[in-house]
């Protein structure tokens, strides 16, 4: 939606098709969003269009499924994820796009690729090309984050959570069994 406004500038941050990000440590990262190499995006809008539907459908199912979970004490869970995961041509379909950013990132002669588009996070080697990719905030609650040394890390805020929940409840535990035992 905001490729109209590709080339404008507003306060100060620029929008850009896609950049080259230097990291600390001097490796050269393209950074896209990733739908210029998504096959359904380019040649099937319908199907895109589709699957849009869809994904948005899924999006409030999972809303509505989750205050389910949460009154029951349960942590976090993405459906539209773990339908991703499970649908073999979806799973052919995240293959094929990131084979096809990592060529590009290599066309250009860089050392690595960071977009989103398919929302799956991941850190990993394609050939010499290192893909990044930051899921999603909205449904996955992940980030792709760099330390001062240029080291990438994904952070999954559902499960720094569900981490820290566990650790609540443990905490909890020993102090009622202390007061038990005292």
């Amino acid at each position: 939606m905001f490729r109209d406004y590709v080339g404008f500038s507003f306060g100060g941050i620029e929008l850009h098709m896609d950049a080259i990000h230097h990291t600390a440590d001097g490796r050269k990262l393209l950074v896209t969003h990733g739908d210029a190499y998504d096959g359904v995006v380019l040649y099937a809008k319908w199907l895109a269009f589709l699957g849009d539907q869809a994904y948005t459908l899924l999006l409030g199912a999972n809303i509505v499924l989750n205050r389910i979970r949460r009154r029951l004490g349960l942590p976090y869970w993405s459906l539209s994820k773990h339908l991703k995961k499970r649908v073999k041509n979806a799973v052919q379909f995240v293959y094929q796009f990131e084979e096809a950013v990592a060529r590009e990132a290599a066309k250009r002669q860089v050392d690595g690729v960071v977009c989103g588009h398919i929302h799956t996070a991941e850190i990993r080697n394609i050939g010499d090309i290192v893909y990044y990719n930051d899921g999603d905030w909205v449904e996955s609650c992940t980030a792709l984050t760099e330390a001062q040394d240029g080291s990438m890390a994904i952070i999954d805020w559902a499960d720094i959570v569900m981490q820290r929940t566990i650790k609540e409840k443990s905490s909890a535990s020993n102090t009622d069994a202390e007061q038990v035992m005292a």
